[in-house]
Protein backbone atom coordinates (compact mmCIF):
# COMPACT_ATOMS: atom_id res chain seq x y z
CA UNK A 1 0.00 0.00 0.00
CA UNK A 2 1.60 3.49 -0.90
CA UNK A 3 2.58 5.14 2.83
CA UNK A 4 -0.18 7.98 3.45
CA UNK A 5 2.73 9.03 6.30
CA UNK A 6 4.64 10.25 3.17
CA UNK A 7 1.69 11.77 1.24
CA UNK A 8 0.61 13.52 4.40
CA UNK A 9 3.74 15.18 5.15
CA UNK A 10 3.88 16.37 1.69
CA UNK A 11 1.49 18.17 1.59
CA UNK A 12 1.62 22.30 1.29
CA UNK A 13 2.25 24.00 4.63
CA UNK A 14 -0.05 27.00 5.39
CA UNK A 15 3.14 29.52 4.30
CA UNK A 16 3.14 27.82 0.89
CA UNK A 17 -0.72 28.36 0.32
CA UNK A 18 -0.10 31.66 0.77
CA UNK A 19 2.47 32.05 -1.77
CA UNK A 20 0.33 30.63 -4.16
CA UNK A 21 -2.47 32.58 -3.37
CA UNK A 22 -0.67 35.79 -3.56
CA UNK A 23 1.13 34.64 -6.95
CA UNK A 24 -2.68 33.84 -8.12
CA UNK A 25 -4.31 36.97 -7.17
CA UNK A 26 -0.94 39.04 -8.66
CA UNK A 27 -1.25 37.24 -11.80
CA UNK A 28 -5.43 38.19 -12.02
CA UNK A 29 -4.17 41.72 -11.13
CA UNK A 30 -1.80 42.24 -14.33
CA UNK A 31 -4.11 40.43 -16.49
CA UNK A 32 -7.15 43.27 -15.63
CA UNK A 33 -4.28 46.17 -15.70
CA UNK A 34 -3.51 45.06 -19.31
CA UNK A 35 -7.15 44.97 -20.62
CA UNK A 36 -7.04 40.84 -20.63
CA UNK A 37 -9.69 38.76 -19.41
CA UNK A 38 -8.40 36.37 -16.40
CA UNK A 39 -8.08 32.75 -17.32
CA UNK A 40 -8.46 30.18 -14.33
CA UNK A 41 -7.39 26.49 -15.50
CA UNK A 42 -9.33 23.74 -13.16
CA UNK A 43 -7.88 20.41 -13.40
CA UNK A 44 -10.86 17.90 -13.26
CA UNK A 45 -10.46 14.34 -11.76
CA UNK A 46 -12.73 11.19 -11.78
CA UNK A 47 -11.82 7.87 -10.18
CA UNK A 48 -14.60 5.90 -11.91
CA UNK A 49 -16.90 6.41 -15.38
CA UNK A 50 -19.49 4.61 -16.25
CA UNK A 51 -19.04 3.09 -19.15
CA UNK A 52 -17.48 -0.44 -18.64
CA UNK A 53 -17.35 -1.31 -22.19
CA UNK A 54 -15.26 1.15 -23.68
CA UNK A 55 -11.35 1.36 -22.74
CA UNK A 56 -11.10 2.93 -19.36
CA UNK A 57 -8.32 5.13 -18.07
CA UNK A 58 -9.63 6.34 -14.66
CA UNK A 59 -6.82 7.21 -12.19
CA UNK A 60 -7.21 9.25 -9.10
CA UNK A 61 -3.88 10.69 -9.56
CA UNK A 62 -4.23 12.46 -13.04
CA UNK A 63 -6.36 15.20 -14.58
CA UNK A 64 -9.45 14.04 -17.20
CA UNK A 65 -8.70 17.42 -18.88
CA UNK A 66 -9.31 20.97 -17.95
CA UNK A 67 -11.70 23.22 -17.26
CA UNK A 68 -11.33 27.21 -17.77
CA UNK A 69 -13.34 30.14 -16.26
CA UNK A 70 -12.93 33.38 -17.69
CA UNK A 71 -14.87 36.51 -17.41
CA UNK A 72 -15.56 36.84 -21.39
CA UNK A 73 -18.45 33.87 -20.28
CA UNK A 74 -21.34 35.44 -18.76
CA UNK A 75 -22.25 31.64 -17.25
CA UNK A 76 -19.06 32.43 -15.48
CA UNK A 77 -19.04 35.26 -13.87
CA UNK A 78 -21.01 34.82 -10.99
CA UNK A 79 -19.18 31.33 -10.40
CA UNK A 80 -15.85 33.68 -10.52
CA UNK A 81 -17.45 36.07 -7.57
CA UNK A 82 -18.20 33.37 -5.10
CA UNK A 83 -14.63 31.51 -6.14
CA UNK A 84 -12.97 34.94 -5.56
CA UNK A 85 -14.90 35.50 -2.29
CA UNK A 86 -14.51 32.06 -0.45
CA UNK A 87 -10.37 32.57 -1.40
CA UNK A 88 -10.24 35.50 0.42
CA UNK A 89 -11.97 34.22 3.35
CA UNK A 90 -9.39 31.18 3.11
CA UNK A 91 -6.57 33.31 3.06
CA UNK A 92 -7.86 35.14 6.09
CA UNK A 93 -8.08 31.66 7.60
CA UNK A 94 -4.79 30.70 6.96
CA UNK A 95 -3.28 34.06 7.79
CA UNK A 96 -4.86 33.80 11.38
CA UNK A 97 -4.19 30.25 11.68
CA UNK A 98 -7.77 29.92 12.12
CA UNK A 99 -10.42 27.34 11.38
CA UNK A 100 -14.03 27.40 9.63
CA UNK A 101 -16.28 24.90 8.76
CA UNK A 102 -17.61 25.33 5.11
CA UNK A 103 -21.38 26.48 6.98
CA UNK A 104 -19.57 29.21 8.89
CA UNK A 105 -18.10 30.28 5.08
CA UNK A 106 -21.52 30.18 4.01
CA UNK A 107 -22.78 32.16 6.57
CA UNK A 108 -20.41 35.02 5.57
CA UNK A 109 -22.46 35.94 2.83
CA UNK A 110 -25.93 34.25 2.80
CA UNK A 111 -27.01 36.37 0.13
CA UNK A 112 -24.69 36.28 -2.04
CA UNK A 113 -23.99 32.65 -2.24
CA UNK A 114 -27.96 31.95 -1.92
CA UNK A 115 -27.02 27.98 -1.33
CA UNK A 116 -24.16 25.73 0.12
CA UNK A 117 -23.28 23.89 -2.20
CA UNK A 118 -22.22 27.04 -4.49
CA UNK A 119 -19.76 27.50 -1.66
CA UNK A 120 -18.60 23.56 -1.62
CA UNK A 121 -18.04 23.74 -5.29
CA UNK A 122 -15.57 26.85 -4.68
CA UNK A 123 -13.63 24.65 -2.04
CA UNK A 124 -12.97 22.18 -4.33
CA UNK A 125 -12.09 24.26 -7.54
CA UNK A 126 -9.76 26.36 -4.55
CA UNK A 127 -8.02 22.93 -3.45
CA UNK A 128 -7.43 21.70 -7.20
CA UNK A 129 -6.25 24.93 -8.13
CA UNK A 130 -3.78 25.21 -5.24
CA UNK A 131 -2.94 21.62 -5.53
CA UNK A 132 -3.13 20.99 -1.76
CA UNK A 133 -6.07 18.76 0.02
CA UNK A 134 -9.14 20.41 1.44
CA UNK A 135 -7.85 19.54 4.96
CA UNK A 136 -4.96 21.86 4.30
CA UNK A 137 -7.43 25.29 4.18
CA UNK A 138 -8.19 26.23 7.75
CA UNK A 139 -11.71 24.78 7.10
CA UNK A 140 -12.72 22.30 9.89
CA UNK A 141 -15.37 19.43 9.66
CA UNK A 142 -17.73 17.65 12.01
CA UNK A 143 -14.82 15.54 13.41
CA UNK A 144 -12.12 18.32 14.45
CA UNK A 145 -9.28 15.90 14.31
CA UNK A 146 -6.28 16.66 12.33
CA UNK A 147 -4.93 13.14 11.72
CA UNK A 148 -1.25 14.53 11.60
CA UNK A 149 -1.26 15.28 15.56
CA UNK A 150 -1.90 11.98 16.05
CA UNK A 151 0.95 9.98 17.56
CA UNK A 152 1.84 6.94 19.09
CA UNK A 153 -1.53 4.61 18.36
CA UNK A 154 -0.89 1.82 20.17
CA UNK A 155 -4.00 -1.13 20.67
CA UNK A 156 -4.26 -4.41 21.28
CA UNK A 157 -7.33 -4.97 18.89
CA UNK A 158 -7.12 -7.41 16.06
CA UNK A 159 -9.51 -5.91 13.44
CA UNK A 160 -10.93 -2.61 12.60
CA UNK A 161 -14.85 -2.83 11.96
CA UNK A 162 -16.75 0.20 10.15
CA UNK A 163 -20.57 0.62 10.40
CA UNK A 164 -22.76 2.41 8.43
CA UNK A 165 -24.35 4.43 11.20
CA UNK A 166 -25.23 5.86 14.44
CA UNK A 167 -28.06 3.62 15.56
CA UNK A 168 -25.52 0.35 14.78
CA UNK A 169 -22.52 2.10 16.37
CA UNK A 170 -24.63 2.61 19.45
CA UNK A 171 -26.35 -1.55 19.66
CA UNK A 172 -22.67 -2.74 19.43
CA UNK A 173 -21.51 -0.30 22.26
CA UNK A 174 -24.68 -1.63 24.31
CA UNK A 175 -23.29 -5.11 23.65
CA UNK A 176 -20.07 -4.39 24.91
CA UNK A 177 -18.72 -5.79 21.12
CA UNK A 178 -15.53 -4.07 21.38
CA UNK A 179 -14.75 -5.29 24.82
CA UNK A 180 -16.02 -8.73 24.03
CA UNK A 181 -14.15 -9.08 20.57
CA UNK A 182 -10.61 -6.70 21.02
CA UNK A 183 -11.75 -4.84 17.94
CA UNK A 184 -11.94 -1.01 17.37
CA UNK A 185 -15.75 -0.02 16.03
CA UNK A 186 -15.90 3.46 14.36
CA UNK A 187 -18.62 4.96 12.08
CA UNK A 188 -18.94 7.58 9.98
CA UNK A 189 -22.88 8.35 10.86
CA UNK A 190 -23.82 7.81 7.42
CA UNK A 191 -21.60 9.11 3.94
CA UNK A 192 -18.39 9.88 5.91
CA UNK A 193 -16.26 12.77 6.55
CA UNK A 194 -12.94 13.58 5.75
CA UNK A 195 -11.50 13.19 9.18
CA UNK A 196 -12.82 9.82 9.31
CA UNK A 197 -11.65 8.74 6.00
CA UNK A 198 -7.89 9.68 6.94
CA UNK A 199 -8.34 8.44 10.34
CA UNK A 200 -8.99 5.14 9.18
CA UNK A 201 -6.22 5.27 6.71
CA UNK A 202 -3.92 6.16 9.62
CA UNK A 203 -5.32 3.47 11.84
CA UNK A 204 -4.71 0.80 8.83
CA UNK A 205 -1.25 2.34 8.22
CA UNK A 206 0.07 2.10 12.02
CA UNK A 207 -1.49 -0.64 13.64
CA UNK A 208 -1.40 -2.86 10.39
CA UNK A 209 -4.74 -4.74 11.07
CA UNK A 210 -7.41 -5.66 8.86
CA UNK A 211 -10.44 -3.37 8.39
CA UNK A 212 -14.39 -4.72 7.65
CA UNK A 213 -17.14 -2.59 6.68
CA UNK A 214 -21.00 -3.25 7.87
CA UNK A 215 -23.42 -0.99 5.71
CA UNK A 216 -27.36 -1.64 4.99
CA UNK A 217 -28.62 -4.19 2.19
CA UNK A 218 -29.54 -1.09 0.28
CA UNK A 219 -27.67 0.73 -2.57
CA UNK A 220 -27.26 3.50 -0.20
CA UNK A 221 -25.13 1.54 2.11
CA UNK A 222 -23.37 -0.25 -0.87
CA UNK A 223 -22.17 3.72 -2.07
CA UNK A 224 -21.06 4.61 1.73
CA UNK A 225 -18.77 1.17 1.31
CA UNK A 226 -17.12 2.36 -2.03
CA UNK A 227 -16.76 5.64 -0.97
CA UNK A 228 -14.67 4.15 2.23
CA UNK A 229 -12.99 1.85 -0.54
CA UNK A 230 -12.67 3.99 -3.67
CA UNK A 231 -13.34 7.38 -2.65
CA UNK A 232 -15.97 9.83 -4.05
CA UNK A 233 -16.54 11.41 -7.68
CA UNK A 234 -16.82 14.52 -5.71
CA UNK A 235 -13.61 15.02 -4.57
CA UNK A 236 -11.67 12.48 -7.09
CA UNK A 237 -8.68 15.22 -6.77
CA UNK A 238 -8.15 14.01 -3.09
CA UNK A 239 -8.99 9.99 -3.49
CA UNK A 240 -5.30 9.12 -2.79
CA UNK A 241 -5.31 10.47 0.56
CA UNK A 242 -9.06 9.29 1.62
CA UNK A 243 -9.32 6.32 0.19
CA UNK A 244 -8.91 2.98 2.23
CA UNK A 245 -7.89 0.10 0.11
CA UNK A 246 -7.90 -2.37 2.41
CA UNK A 247 -11.25 -2.28 3.34
CA UNK A 248 -13.72 -5.80 2.94
CA UNK A 249 -17.25 -5.96 2.87
CA UNK A 250 -18.39 -7.44 6.03
CA UNK A 251 -22.34 -7.52 4.98
CA UNK A 252 -24.62 -6.97 4.91
CA UNK A 253 -25.35 -8.93 1.48
CA UNK A 254 -28.51 -9.43 -0.27
CA UNK A 255 -27.79 -13.51 -0.11
CA UNK A 256 -27.89 -13.04 3.56
CA UNK A 257 -31.90 -12.33 3.93
CA UNK A 258 -31.62 -16.12 3.32
CA UNK A 259 -29.11 -17.35 5.17
CA UNK A 260 -29.63 -15.51 8.09
CA UNK A 261 -33.63 -16.96 7.95
CA UNK A 262 -35.06 -12.28 7.39
CA UNK A 263 -38.42 -12.90 7.40
CA UNK A 264 -40.37 -11.57 4.28
CA UNK A 265 -42.02 -8.50 6.39
CA UNK A 266 -38.11 -7.50 7.13
CA UNK A 267 -37.84 -7.01 3.71
CA UNK A 268 -38.57 -3.60 1.94
CA UNK A 269 -39.44 -2.94 -1.76
CA UNK A 270 -36.44 -1.08 -3.69
CA UNK A 271 -38.01 1.92 -4.63
CA UNK A 272 -37.64 3.61 -8.32
CA UNK A 273 -34.57 5.88 -7.44
CA UNK A 274 -33.22 2.56 -5.57
CA UNK A 275 -33.34 0.56 -8.97
CA UNK A 276 -31.69 3.66 -10.53
CA UNK A 277 -29.22 3.92 -8.30
CA UNK A 278 -28.12 0.59 -7.95
CA UNK A 279 -28.29 0.55 -11.92
CA UNK A 280 -25.70 3.49 -12.12
CA UNK A 281 -23.55 1.58 -9.85
CA UNK A 282 -23.31 -1.05 -11.48
CA UNK A 283 -21.54 0.88 -14.38
CA UNK A 284 -19.12 1.92 -12.36
CA UNK A 285 -15.77 0.90 -13.79
CA UNK A 286 -13.97 -0.33 -10.59
CA UNK A 287 -16.73 -2.77 -10.11
CA UNK A 288 -15.16 -4.17 -13.71
CA UNK A 289 -11.30 -3.58 -12.59
CA UNK A 290 -10.54 -2.95 -9.21
CA UNK A 291 -13.87 -4.58 -6.79
CA UNK A 292 -13.69 -8.24 -5.57
CA UNK A 293 -16.15 -10.22 -8.22
CA UNK A 294 -18.51 -11.05 -5.65
CA UNK A 295 -19.15 -6.78 -5.42
CA UNK A 296 -20.67 -6.73 -8.23
CA UNK A 297 -22.97 -10.80 -8.12
CA UNK A 298 -24.34 -9.19 -4.90
CA UNK A 299 -25.81 -5.79 -6.03
CA UNK A 300 -26.92 -7.05 -9.32
CA UNK A 301 -28.73 -9.79 -6.99
CA UNK A 302 -30.11 -6.62 -4.78
CA UNK A 303 -31.56 -5.84 -8.49
CA UNK A 304 -33.21 -8.73 -9.47
CA UNK A 305 -34.62 -8.98 -6.04
CA UNK A 306 -35.81 -5.80 -5.94
CA UNK A 307 -35.84 -5.60 -1.92
CA UNK A 308 -33.79 -4.76 0.48
CA UNK A 309 -33.20 -4.56 4.02
CA UNK A 310 -31.31 -2.39 7.22
CA UNK A 311 -29.24 -3.90 9.57
CA UNK A 312 -31.47 -3.17 12.91
CA UNK A 313 -33.76 -6.10 10.36
CA UNK A 314 -31.37 -8.81 12.37
CA UNK A 315 -32.84 -7.97 15.72
CA UNK A 316 -36.26 -9.52 14.53
CA UNK A 317 -34.36 -12.89 15.68
CA UNK A 318 -33.16 -11.49 18.90
CA UNK A 319 -32.15 -7.74 19.90
CA UNK A 320 -28.09 -8.85 20.48
CA UNK A 321 -28.18 -11.01 17.54
CA UNK A 322 -26.19 -8.86 15.20
CA UNK A 323 -22.87 -8.30 17.96
CA UNK A 324 -23.63 -12.61 19.16
CA UNK A 325 -24.46 -14.09 16.55
CA UNK A 326 -23.98 -12.30 12.85
CA UNK A 327 -20.75 -10.58 13.13
CA UNK A 328 -18.93 -13.54 14.35
CA UNK A 329 -20.31 -16.09 12.24
CA UNK A 330 -19.08 -13.75 9.28
CA UNK A 331 -15.63 -13.32 10.79
CA UNK A 332 -15.22 -16.58 11.26
CA UNK A 333 -16.43 -18.04 8.47
CA UNK A 334 -14.58 -15.80 6.41
CA UNK A 335 -17.73 -14.31 5.03
CA UNK A 336 -16.44 -10.69 3.78
CA UNK A 337 -15.01 -9.45 0.71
Amino acid sequence: MEGRHSRWNSQPRPRDLLRKIREFTRAMVEDLSNGRSPEIFIDRFRNYCTNPDSNCYCSFDSPKGQEILTLRRASHVRRLDVFLRVLLIVQQLLQENKHGSKRDIYYMHPSIFSDQSVVDRAINDICILLHCSRHNLNVAFPVPIHVEEVKDIVSVARYILVVEKESVFQRLANDQFCNKNHCIVTTGRGYPDIPTRRFLGLLVDTLHLPIYCLVDCDPYGFDILSIYRFGSMQMAYDAKFLRVPEVLWLGAFPSDSDKYGLPQQCLLPLTVEDKRKTEAMLLRCYLQREAPPHWRLELQLMLERGVKFELEALSVHELNYLSEVYIPSKLQGGVHI
